[in-house]
This record gives C-alpha cells, sequence and structure tokens, in this order.
C-alpha cells in the first residue's frame, strides 16, 4: 500500500485535505483521533496518565480534561516527556493496527499535526503538506473556532514554521483561495500521482524518462535529495550504509534533467540483491530490469557492474545506483561530482556539451552514449586534480 503522511499548521485547512482525500477513495487515519482513543475512559493509557498526574486531570465523568493536563504539562518539560511516553506508543501501535486493516492496494493517509516536528517524514512515501498564509489561520482560528487571537497566535508559534514544513513535503498544497479551489487540486493530485504511485509500488514498477529534457538548476534539488536518502536510510535501517547525491543535480548551478542521481555504497555488491533490494522496492524504489553496469574510462577495461533501481513516484524519478565500495564506477561517480562543482570552466564546457546533445540526441539512450568521449577526456582531467589536491572519495 502506499502510505502518505499529512501534515499542515492549525488553521491550515489539514482537515478539509483529509476528508476530500477520503471521498476519493484514501484511508485516512487521523493521528489526533486515535490519540483520543487510546486515552479514552477505561483504558491503560488513561489509568497511566491519572497514576502519574493524580485525578486531577479528570474530568466529573471520568474523561480526560485535557484542558487540566495541558496546563500540567505546559511549563514543565519533564512532565510533558511523561506524557508522551504514556501515549506516543500506544498511538504508535493503534496506527499500526489500523494500516495493517488497510487493502493491500489501499492510499493510506495519516493526519499527523506534529509530523515533521516528531521527525515522521521519512517514514512515508510520500509528505503532503498543507500551507496557508498566517493571516489567514488566525483569521479562521479566530472565527470558526472561537479562539482567542492570543491563543492562536500561541499555538501557531509553537508549531514548525512554513519553511520547515516545506523541507519535509513532497508536496505542497496551498490553501489561501476557496474550498472549491483546494479540492480541484486534491483531486488532481489524487489521479495523477497518488494512484499511480500507489500502482507502481504494489507492481514493483519504476518510473523512467525516455526523452532528454533539460531543467535548468533547481536550488531544491540537493533538498530532495535530502528526503529522498532519509527514506531509503529509514528502509535500510538498521543497516548505516553510504548514501550521496550524484550526477548533475548534485552539482549547483547546473542544468539537468530533473531526475535525481543517488549512489548507494554497498560492501560487496551481492549485497544488493535479496533482503535489501525488497526493501527498498517497499519504500517505493523498485529495482529496474536486467543487468546494469557503467562504461569503463580506461580502453579495453571489463564494464563496471553495478545495480539500478528507480522510483514508483511519478512526481519524482529517480536514479538510485547501487555500486561496491571503492569500485571503479563508485570512484568515478563521486570524482566526476567534486571535480565539476571544484572547476568552473570544466563544469561550463559539460554544460554547453549537454545543451548541443539535448538538441541533437533527445533519446536518453543516445543522449547517455554521445557523452562517452568528453567523459573520457574529463576522467583524465579530474584524476589529475584529484592528484593535485589529495581528493579522497
Amino acid at each position: 500500500m502506499l502510505r502518505v503522511g499529512l501534515t499542515g499548521g492549525i488553521g491550515s485547512g489539514k482537515s478539509a485535505v483529509a476528508g476530500r482525500l477520503a471521498q476519493r477513495g484514501a484511508v485516512v487515519v487521523d493521528a489526533d483521533v486515535v490519540a483520543r482513543e487510546v486515552v479514552a475512559p477505561g483504558t491503560e493509557g488513561l489509568a497511566e496518565i491519572v497514576a502519574a498526574f493524580s485525578d486531577r486531570v479528570l474530568r466529573p465523568d471520568g474523561a480526560l480534561d485535557r484542558a487540566a493536563l495541558g496546563a500540567v504539562i505546559f511549563a514543565d518539560a519533564g512532565a510533558r516527556r511523561t506524557l508522551e511516553a504514556i501515549t506516543h506508543p500506544r498511538v504508535r501501535a493503534r496506527t499500526a493496527e489500523l494500516v495493517a486493516a488497510a487493502p493491500p492496494d489501499a492510499v493510506v493517509v495519516n493526519d499527523v499535526p506534529l509530523l515533521v516536528e516528531v521527525g515522521l517524514a521519512a517514514t512515508y512515501h510520500l509528505v503532503l503538506v498543507v500551507q496557508t498564509a498566517v493571516p489567514t489561520r488566525m483569521e479562521r482560528l479566530t472565527r470558526d473556532r472561537g479562539m482567542d487571537p492570543a491563543e492562536a497566535r500561541r499555538r501557531i508559534a509553537a508549531q514548525a514554521d512554513d519553511a520547515r514544513r516545506r523541507a519535509a513535503a513532497d508536496v505542497v498544497l496551498l490553501n489561501d483561495g476557496t474550498l472549491a479551489e483546494l479540492h480541484a487540486a486534491v483531486d488532481a493530485l489524487w489521479a495523477d500521482r497518488l494512484l499511480p504511485y500507489e500502482a507502481n509500488v504494489r507492481e514493483r514498477r519504476a518510473v523512467r524518462q525516455t526523452q532528454v529534457q533539460l531543467s535548468e538548476a533547481d536550488p531544491t534539488w540537493p533538498q530532495q535529495y535530502a528526503r529522498l536518502a532519509a527514506r531509503i536510510r529509514h528502509a535500510l535501517a538498521p543497516a548505516d550504509l553510504r548514501i550521496d547525491h550524484i550526477g548533475s543535480t548534485a552539482v549547483p548551478g547546473l542544468a539537468a534533467k530533473d531526475v535525481i542521481d543517488i549512489q548507494l555504497t554497498v560492501p560487496r555488491l551481492d549485497d544488493a540483491d535479496g533482503p535489501l533490494a525488497e526493501r527498498l522496492a517497499d519504500a517505493g524504489f523498485p529495482r529496474l530490469p536486467g543487468q546494469w553496469w557503467d562504461t569503463p574510462r580506461l580502453p579495453g577495461g571489463d564494464r563496471w557492474p553495478k545495480r539500478l533501481h528507480g522510483s514508483a513516484d511519478p512526481g519524482r524519478p529517480v536514479n538510485l545506483h547501487i555500486r561496491e565500495a571503492a569500485s571503479p564506477g563508485w570512484r568515478y561517480a563521486l570524482l566526476m561530482r567534486d571535480h565539476l562543482r571544484a572547476d568552473p570552466d570544466q563544469r561550463s564546457a559539460y554544460l554547453l556539451l549537454k545543451r548541443e546533445l539535448a538538441a541533437s540526441a533527445p533519446d536518453s539512450a543516445a543522449y547517455t552514449t554521445a557523452k562517452d568521449p568528453w567523459f573520457d577526456e574529463e576522467h583524465l582531467r579530474a584524476e589529475e586534480w584529484a592528484g593535485q589536491t589529495g581528493w579522497r572519495p
């Protein structure tokens, strides 16, 4: 199944997005609802809270008095940690039960207000953030919820700001317009990205670009890589394998195909098979069929074998190269990146070549092959640079 994390600041309209996704067919798991369920009257969770904080946090009817509990923990970090130790494991366990009960072809949306704050982004195939201007959120909180303006400001300030949420987001839905506009954006996301993404994950199918189209340098490419790398690390934990951003999107200012190239380092190439490949596929990075290798840069040399995975997400193509540590292809990928980062003249020459070839060889295979002579020469220049500077991978 596809797991989507949904978040947004208080008053952003996150609940409206969750409701629309449910109408489209998503299985929505609301963290706030789960959090209330695990401390409902008669639960072990509520009994443990009372044992920790006394019955002063209970209402006369025996239910949890959230305002009283909030007053206890608001200014006491130790009390807050005690509460979290009681509730968080129960919320996680109940959430896991609800997700496990969903159909295998479901799009499961986990509505989590503090998803970014508690570091959950890497646990999802995709993170969706609802973003709304603070004045609009203030108006909604005071008008629709009857909240005092000072309390509304305090609650907004207590959460992550927009920049931090955007850094964690694969998709940002802007909600400063009408409800109809928001619904239209959600519907497009559902049809164009979430449904195909779910099918690709389930069928172990990667998205591939067959035509070359250069994009101007995107300053968010490193940030996008960081989200993907965090997802890969989570999928492979507790293994702690080296992950690097390579290729043109790793070189600042360089136009490139809008495909993030990532290198995953394994001790032996055989380690990339079996369970590791399955865990990557489950996380949305299925293996591409067939045999894959890099072209050797020394005449007459043997081909450099690797494993190649892609992305199941139609909105974010990825080449995930799995190479053996210290192998020629592994070293070459890191050396080319670092030399182009360091040498503006070669970076400019490479950009000119890319633009010429993209115009004359728009097919991806032809484009890649046509670059080989330049890279043979660049390899020699880069090795000389490495020797002069003491570069190490």
